[in-house]
Formats: C-alpha cells, sequence, structure tokens
C-alpha cells in the first residue's frame, strides 16, 4: 500500500496517517497561516469583546461592502478543501460564489450562494446529505473535495445594495495530489418561465475529461395539476438527437416515485444521495405557484464523459388533469387512458449542475443580472 495523502477520506481509511497539513481560513485567520489565528484587535466582534481583549472572539465575521466582491479564501498548493462552512445574510440569491483553480482567470464555480447548498428558495430547509448540509438557522456546510495543484481562490460578489455580514470557515488540506484528480465545477442556470415546448438545459459547453456528480434544483411550478412527468437526459461525447442516458421522470430521477404523493400530500425526504427536501405550498396540493427544492448526487454513480457533456431536463405535466383524477378514483381506467396526454410546462426551473473535470475551464454562459434572478 502506497504512502496516504489524507484525502479522499472514508471510515474505511480515516485511521491512517500522512504528511498532509491541516490548515483552516475565518475571519478569525484570513490568511490560514499557522499561529496566526484569533490575533485581531479590531473586527466584527470588537465592541463585544472590549473588556476581553485580544483573542477573544474578535474578529468572528467580516462585513461585505455593497456592489462589491470580497475574497474568501486565497490558498497555495498542492492541496485541497475538504471542508467549508458558511452563514449569516450572503445564504442568498444575490451573493455570487465563485471559485477559481490554479490561476485561471474563469471560475470553475459560479452561481448563487443559496443555490450551491440545495436552498435556491431562500428559505430555511433543513438538508440531510453526504456532501451539503443545511442546519438550524441556515448554517450551511459543504464537504465536496476540491482538489488542486498550484492555487485555489474562492470569492463572494454582494449584488445588493446594503453590506451583509458574512461568517465563514475554509478547512484545507497541503499535501500531495495525484495527477488524475478532476477539479470542482459548478454552474447556475434559471428558466423563468420555460418557454414552451422547450427543454432547460442544466448545462452544455463542458470540454474536456471528466464526471458529473451532482444537479440541485429548485422548482417553481405554474400549473395545477402535477408537474414532475419531464425526463433528464445526459448527451455524452458527441451525441446528436438523442442522448445516452435518459431518466424516465423528474421524481424518478431524485430517488421517488408517484408524484411523491403520500395520503394526498407531497412527502419531503433528505437522505445522503438524493432528496426532494422542501415543499412551499401556494395554497392545496397539486395547486399552481407551489416551489420544490430537490437534490441528487451521484457520489456512487458518477457521470463520466471522455470529451463533452449536455445536460437536460423536460417540464412535463398533465392535460385534463382534473378528469384524470376523477377518472382514475373512479376506477374507470379506460376514460383515464383516453383523455390522458402530456402537457409541456413553462415553469420557473433553477438548477446546479455539479462536475468534475480536466483544466481549462470552458467559458461559463455570462450569469444574469440580479432583477433576472430574483425571487418573488
Amino acid at each position: 500500500m502506497g504512502k496516504f495523502n489524507g484525502l479522499g477520506l472514508h471510515l474505511g481509511n480515516l485511521p491512517r496517517l500522512s504528511d498532509a497539513i491541516t490548515r483552516s481560513i475565518s475571519a478569525e485567520n484570513p490568511t490560514g497561516e499557522k499561529g496566526k489565528g484569533g490575533m485581531a484587535t479590531e473586527g466584527f466582534g470588537a465592541q463585544a469583546a472590549a473588556d476581553l481583549g485580544q483573542g477573544w472572539k474578535v474578529s468572528p465575521a467580516v462585513w461585505i461592502e455593497p456592489k462589491s466582491t470580497f475574497t474568501v479564501a486565497e490558498i497555495e498548493g498542492p492541496g485541497a478543501i475538504q471542508s467549508i462552512w458558511l452563514a449569516g445574510r450572503p445564504v442568498r440569491r444575490e451573493c455570487i460564489l465563485r471559485m477559481y483553480w490554479d490561476d485561471q482567470e474563469q471560475p470553475s464555480v459560479e452561481c448563487p450562494v443559496s443555490d450551491f447548498f440545495a436552498i435556491p428558495w431562500e428559505k430555511f430547509c433543513q438538508v440531510n446529505s453526504l456532501p451539503v448540509s443545511v442546519n438550524p438557522n441556515n448554517g450551511v456546510n459543504c464537504y465536496w473535495e476540491m482538489p488542486f495543484q498550484k492555487s485555489a481562490r474562492i470569492t463572494i460578489e454582494n449584488r445588493t445594495d446594503e453590506k451583509v455580514a458574512c461568517y465563514y470557515q475554509v478547512n484545507y488540506a497541503l499535501t500531495d495530489v495525484p495527477n488524475d484528480a478532476g477539479y470542482f465545477h459548478a454552474q447556475f442556470r434559471r428558466s423563468n418561465p420555460l418557454p414552451y415546448k422547450e427543454v432547460h438545459t442544466l448545462l452544455d459547453g463542458v470540454s474536456g475529461k471528466g464526471h458529473y456528480v451532482g444537479t440541485a434544483m429548485g422548482w417553481g411550478v405554474h400549473n395545477n395539476g402535477w408537474w414532475g412527468e419531464g425526463e433528464i437526459k445526459f448527451y455524452l461525447d458527441g451525441d446528436g438527437e438523442f442522448a445516452t442516458i435518459v431518466g424516465t421522470g423528474t421524481e424518478d430521477y431524485f430517488g421517488g416515485a408517484y408524484d411523491w404523493d403520500v395520503d394526498g400530500r407531497y412527502t419531503p425526504y433528505s437522505t445522503p444521495y438524493l432528496g426532494m427536501h422542501q415543499v412551499i405550498y401556494g395554497g392545496e396540493t397539486y395547486n399552481a405557484m407551489q416551489r420544490f427544492s430537490m437534490y441528487r448526487w451521484h457520489v456512487m454513480d458518477p457521470i463520466r464523459f471522455e470529451e463533452d457533456l449536455k445536460v437536460t431536463i423536460q417540464a412535463l405535466g398533465w392535460r385534463n388533469w382534473e378528469a384524470f383524477r376523477a377518472a382514475t378514483s373512479q376506477g374507470d381506467n379506460k376514460k383515464a387512458e383516453q383523455i390522458r396526454r402530456y402537457l409541456p410546462l413553462q415553469d420557473d426551473i433553477s438548477s446546479v449542475a455539479i462536475w468534475y473535470q480536466s483544466l481549462p475551464t470552458s467559458p461559463f454562459p455570462k450569469l444574469a443580472n440580479r432583477e433576472y434572478l430574483e425571487i418573488n
């Protein structure tokens, strides 16, 4: 067995010793240097610590000024980010998280903070998955491993008109990184409304070798009735009109079945790799203007590609929904089948696609302005 570099941790290798160096960046130690934490004499908590002095929670957070970008972390490699914790007002769609690897000018991660942590509607909802955890009250955590060879840089852009308090901690290891390690990527998209008979594209324009590892979605329903018949499709390595991997329905992809309906109500769940963890009701079950949050992490079943990748999802409901339900409840299956027709929907769909790949990162589509991303 070769020398252990301290990465790829799980219960099976946790006892193994390594030469990896543990460091952590926060407002109390913004450079992560050894023996430099808690030295601030001025900062966010200076007034509260006035009677206690240096070393007593003088700088637990930072203010991010309006219309400005704050550098959360700058790290020289090789190494890997192993966890990230954030709290405060940046956990919203109007604050944009970006990550840059190995001195690239193009970010490999660009998405609203709230969407990155699978809470797209900016309303607290607990997430109990392995790579992402959201806990009371909007403490957000990420355990995706993010290796780099030369450098890592993380920023948060505050697009609002007010300064926001940001609590953060970035935990990382300085260690050798294998040459075949891919770089972490995440990209946000929104279709609002989705044009009639069109699909929502989660990801395209990817170039290089890699594997797709996760989807987080927010879905705002604009029609009455069930909305999740659409199929997700993964187009791999030059696929044309037809994809290589095709799902069977939206709730199926997220690990559920039969509309997530238990006793006439949507039933949220959050598990290690998949979830439909939030339902925001606009009224009765199946009524319009309901909102859903979902995630699917391909940790155990990554979708590998050699050259390129495109991911889309359909938005499909049912025509004649009430008549179909009535016929079904009366046991008139023949009538139900006669009126059973798909309805292309025009919903509010947002997504974060997560994958690893070799560098360079292809340019992302331009992120929409603050007004288009607004939640109301």
